[in-house]
């Protein structure tokens, strides 16, 4: 039989699985809005924006890995860098390219794409980049 700490343990793991962190979309611009890069997939939102899948949970993408270096910050150095390594700074890809979003306040703009998915996803270069992406 299983324990009733054992279930409220499998409920918790999958809960952070499926809903990732929402509080961190709010600390980077747009951040309940940012685009599917994937093909097939792109009407839904990508709400693990830190992360490989679009739910979140797992291994961070390079984006969340440079989001953890910059101390979970919107820092004008995190804004104007490129985590993707698509030629596009991440505050332009997620609406703020002039880097001045202030958290709660609005972005200077819409999303234009994934600052932590390369694109065009079928590149040379960003096929490295995105080895770990899932587009599910």
């Amino acid at each position: 039989m299983i324990s009733q700490s054992t279930v409220v343990l499998v409920i918790c793991s999958l809960g952070s699985f499926v809903l990732g962190h929402p509080g961190f979309m709010d600390l980077i611009p747009n951040g309940h809005m940012v685009p599917n890069p994937c093909p097939n997939n792109s009407s839904y939102p990508w709400h693990g924006v830190g992360h490989n899948n679009r739910t979140g949970g797992g291994i961070a993408n390079v984006f969340g890995a440079d989001f953890l270096t910059a101390n979970m910050t919107w820092t004008k150095a995190f804004c104007m860098a490129d985590s993707d390594i698509d030629g596009k700074t991440n505050g332009f890809e997620l609406g703020d390219p002039d880097c001045k979003w202030v958290q709660g306040g609005p972005p200077a703009g819409k999303p234009f794409s994934h600052p932590g998915v390369c694109e065009p996803m079928t590149s040379k270069t960003c096929i490295a980049v995105n080895l770990n992406i899932r587009c599910i």
